[in-house]
Order: C-alpha cells, then structure tokens, then sequence
C-alpha cells in the first residue's frame, strides 16, 4: 500500500489502521469516496496480526442475540451495530476478500490458513486495489470546520470533509492500542466512563502454577465462587504460566 503525504483534501480520513479502520476506509471507497487512512505504526494490522495467538479469532458464527448475550455488561448498545452487521457478515466480508474460513469449537471463526497475516494481507490488498492513501502519522487532535473537518497529525495537518476514528481501545499499548480515540473523543467534548479490562489472566500469591508453564488444557470448566455462590462460570482453553493461568 502507498504511503505518501498527500495535499488534496479526501471525502474521508480514517484514523487507525487496525481491522475496524481498515474495514472502514474499504466501505468508504467501495462507496465512491477518496479516503487516506491514518496510521503511526510501521505497518497496518500490527495487533490483528496476533491474535488468537497468531491464528486470527475474527468472529464467533453465533446469532446476534446470543452474541449480545455473552458481551460483558450491557451488550445492548450494541443491538443495532449487529443488526446491520453481523458476525455472518463479517465472515461474508472475509470470504468476499478472499479468505477462505472455518469454525471450529465454539462456533470460533478462523482463517483456514490459521494465519493472521492472511487476513491483514488481504485487507491491504483490497485497500490497494480501491486506491486508499496510508498516511503514516499520528492524530494530535481533531476539530470542525467550515467545510469539513481539521485534522492535526505529528507530520502536519489535514482537510477532510468526514473523519472516522478507529483507534480502538487501551488492550495492548505496545500495538497503539494507547486510549487515543477516548482521549480525543472526550476533548470533543464526549463523556467517556472509567476504561476496564474485558479480558485478563489471573495472578496467583504462590508457585504452584509455575510448576505447570506450558502445560495447555482444553474444554475446561472454571467456576469462580464468592463465598459459597458461584459468581463466574465459563468453559474453554486454560493455560498454566509462569504467573498463574491465561487462555480465552
């Protein structure tokens, strides 16, 4: 894909070059836009292309309303996302690039390569094919104009006429999942609610784990009890670690 620092003004800037970002800088040029996509790393997809441990986990085929059902917290908000775009959807999206998929276990929907670089590869592709700008920058701030939208990135500024962030959330600082987009958000004047973590290992006092790192189980069932109620339950793969148990 092209990186340039490019002068004339898009339809559309798209901040973040992750799957969500690069997914919406494709439908913003399928539509007929002109769209520079905005990313610091040195690559696009730098955290897609590790999860699932490398494999790529792109979605569950599950239906929407069991989706929501699973979501930590209140999922609903979410209601009208998947209604227009759900999980078979985005499996259609996938296949439509030329990823050939395959569900496994718990309805989890992998590429059939089990290579996330795949997925990121394809996606670069079509982003290449729709004549999409990669400005390799990062997003200062942001604010309205007369005729659009201002952009100030760390290599100058930019005019678009729309702006979609996709920076994505606080996961994996490492990856530019930094909280950007929450900063922003709020600077324009959005309220945003205390970040906590959707998914974590569990730390033990001891070393008993320790004893077991590397050892992997599969189909195991964890329960969690406050007391004598059962707070928790979920079923899947359990990891022992160096620092306690990790797996989805």
């Amino acid at each position: 894909m092209r990186t340039e620092k490019h002068t004339q003004r898009p339809d559309v800037a798209v901040v973040g070059g992750g799957a969500a970002g690069m997914m919406a800088a494709i439908t913003a040029a399928e539509q007929g836009a002109s769209v520079v996509l905005i990313e610091p790393n040195e690559r696009l997809g730098k955290k897609l292309n590790i999860t699932g441990k490398g494999r790529c986990n792109l979605t569950n085929c599950a239906d929407r309303d069991e989706l929501l059902k699973n979501i930590p917290g209140n999922g609903k908000f979410l209601y009208s996302a998947l209604t227009a775009f759900d999980a078979h959807a985005a499996m259609r999206f996938f296949e439509g690039l030329g990823v050939p998929l395959k569900v496994e276990r718990g309805r989890r929907v992998f590429p059939v390569s089990d290579r996330a670089f795949d997925v990121s590869a394809a996606l670069e592709k079509r982003l290449r094919a729709l004549g999409v700008r990669w400005r390799h920058a990062a997003l200062k701030s942001l604010s309205s104009a007369e005729d659009g939208i201002t952009l100030t990135l760390s290599d100058g500024a930019l005019a678009a006429r729309t702006a979609i962030i996709a920076t994505g959330g606080l996961s994996y600082p490492a990856t530019g999942s930094t909280g950007e987009g929450h900063r922003i958000a709020a600077a324009l004047g959005h309220t945003i609610t205390d970040l906590k973590p959707s998914l974590v290992a569990l730390k033990e006092q001891g070393n008993d784990c320790a004893k077991l790192q590397g050892l992997s189980l599969r189909n195991v069932r964890l329960d969690v009890y406050e007391e004598k109620k059962r707070v928790y339950s979920e079923q899947g793969e359990l990891l022992f670690t160096h620092f306690g148990l990790s797996g989805p």
